[in-house]
């Protein structure tokens, strides 16, 4: 009996330390890039993990008596606060999230778009209970492989998702992250199926890579995904006068390039998650610490250094195409990301606001880089909520044009 009970306090103590140690990464900024990733999980597993914590605390309070129960009942506790502090700070910043969208696309921006869009969206930015059960995505159709360039040789194809009835639907352009130099159109469905579920017909496009290929390689794809789709809109049910594009991080960066010096398509918006603006100042300050080795990654991408290379990462960076009547902008960053730096959606959104654009800056306040490759995480459903409205008002309401 008292083995059995040494047993059970020390799987207890395990417990509380495990929780404490990965709810810990809710504040640590990760080091390497195996540590981001379980910094990005954490954040958004983060009631999972106060569930969790709040178990083990009640388990370590009600069943240990021995010297174990104090440190298990401290782990516990410091774990809860740790995860208490994230998921008492979405309030503030939903509130601060609704503030800057009516404050940019006008305080009635929601009653002008349809009623049927807007009861197919979320009805709440974060419900605690989807965090355990899921996001239900709906039903689609899907194409994929769909082939629309061969350059150099390699075939560069395309995932297609469509809503289940036949008919002309608005396009989203999405475009994958991976630091230009992985990744791939079949990353993240669960979006592209949500998306195409509502009322969008997705083109999730594919782009050759560095250092293999540099710049300006993956703008040329994308821009020739823009043309495919031009041509090919009535057969895959695409609106080609009703586009946005959709990036996330190197992603973002070539939908912003694209939707800001392009007229092969006529953009009605586009949304960049943590997207690189500014490729100079991105090498020469790079974040701290810095888990991709941003330099690399950018000399692997354009060839070289800004110090011998200076006009290739200009004519790279989005922000150098910051102009009057550029399409709007709808910008989303962690503001704990630590490999492209929130700083930088703030830099280019002052410019956009400048030159009298419209442009909106969401910014999380727990957030990594990354934050959405847990679909049902926290900053997702903050992120989702806002991405499909300010979708809709792009191209359901035309004020995106």
């Amino acid at each position: 009996m008292f083995k059995k009970s040494r047993l059970i306090s020390w799987l207890v103590l395990l417990l509380s330390l495990i929780a404490l140690f990965l709810s810990a990464w809710i504040l640590i900024p990760a080091p390497t890039m195996p540590l981001l990733v379980l910094s990005v999980g954490a954040r958004e597993v983060c009631p999972w993990l106060l569930v969790a914590n709040t178990i083990i605390l009640l388990t370590a309070w009600l069943l240990l008596r021995d010297s174990g129960r104090r440190l298990a009942l401290i782990a516990s506790l410091i774990g809860l606060l740790i995860c208490g502090w994230e998921l008492a700070s979405i309030a503030p910043a939903q509130a601060q999230m609704e503030n800057a969208m009516r404050q940019e696309l006008g305080q009635d921006y929601l009653n002008k778009i349809p009623a049927e869009a807007l009861s197919q969206m979320r009805s709440t930015p974060f419900a605690f209970i989807d965090s355990f059960r899921g996001i239900s995505q709906g039903k689609t159709r899907h194409l994929e492989g769909v082939i629309f360039n061969t350059p150099a040789g390699d075939d560069l194809s395309m995932e297609i998702y469509q809503p289940p009835e036949k008919g002309i639907y608005p396009a989203l352009v999405v475009i994958y992250g991976g630091a230009w130099r992985s990744g791939s159109p079949k990353s993240y469905p669960e979006f592209n199926r949500y998306m195409a579920a509502r009322g969008y017909t997705v083109f999730a496009i594919d782009y050759r890579h560095a250092p293999r290929y540099r710049y300006p390689a993956q703008q040329e794809d994308v821009l020739a995904s823009l043309n495919f789709i031009r041509e090919n809109a009535a057969k895959y049910e695409a609106d080609a006068e009703r586009v946005v594009l959709f990036g996330r991080s190197s992603g973002a960066h070539l939908a912003m390039l694209a939707a800001y010096n392009s007229n092969v398509l006529p953009v009605r918006g586009v949304i960049s998650y943590y997207g690189p603006v500014n490729l100079t100042e991105g090498y020469n300050n790079p974040p701290r610490p810095d888990p991709i080795n941003t330099r690399m990654v950018l000399e692997d991408f354009l060839g070289g250094v800004p110090q011998k290379l200076p006009k290739q990462y200009e004519v790279a960076s989005p922000i150098s195409y910051v102009k009057n009547k550029v399409a709007p902008t709808l910008l989303i960053y962690g503001s704990q990301d630590h490999v492209v730096q929130a700083k930088y959606g703030r830099q280019i959104y002052q410019g956009l606001q400048k030159e009298g654009n419209t442009a909106v800056l969401l910014e999380i306040p727990w957030a990594e880089h990354g934050f959405d490759a847990v679909f049902n995480g926290v900053s997702n459903q903050l992120a989702l909520y806002y991405t499909e409205r300010f979708l809709a008002w792009a191209v359901k309401t035309g004020n995106g044009l």
